[in-house]
């Protein structure tokens, strides 16, 4: 079952990128006790997307799009975010 932050994150990506791969996997069972782990069971995602918006842009801007349409989830209601983000043609 996918907990409220992980359909938060599913959706901004969603309405944001329309990508044509989306999959927002809940990291945080690997950190329990770990630095980091609020308790809540959602404060590590690995997000891997694919979407035309980054066809051209360098990893690292990719990464910044992600998380700058993410607002405040990275960093403040999330420990830890990895992304891969892709183009359909990479």
């Amino acid at each position: 079952m996918t907990g409220p932050l992980a359909q938060e994150i599913q959706q901004i990506l969603t309405a944001t990128f329309a990508p044509t791969k989306l999959d927002v996997i809940n990291d945080s069972a690997q950190h329990s006790g770990h630095a980091g782990d609020d308790g809540s069971g959602e404060s590590h995602f690995t997000v891997e997307i694919e979407s035309a918006a980054f066809a051209g842009v360098s990893r690292l801007e990719r990464q910044r799009m992600v998380n700058r349409a993410l607002g405040d989830i990275p960093g403040d209601r999330v420990h830890a975010l990895a992304i891969k983000a892709r183009a359909p043609a990479d």
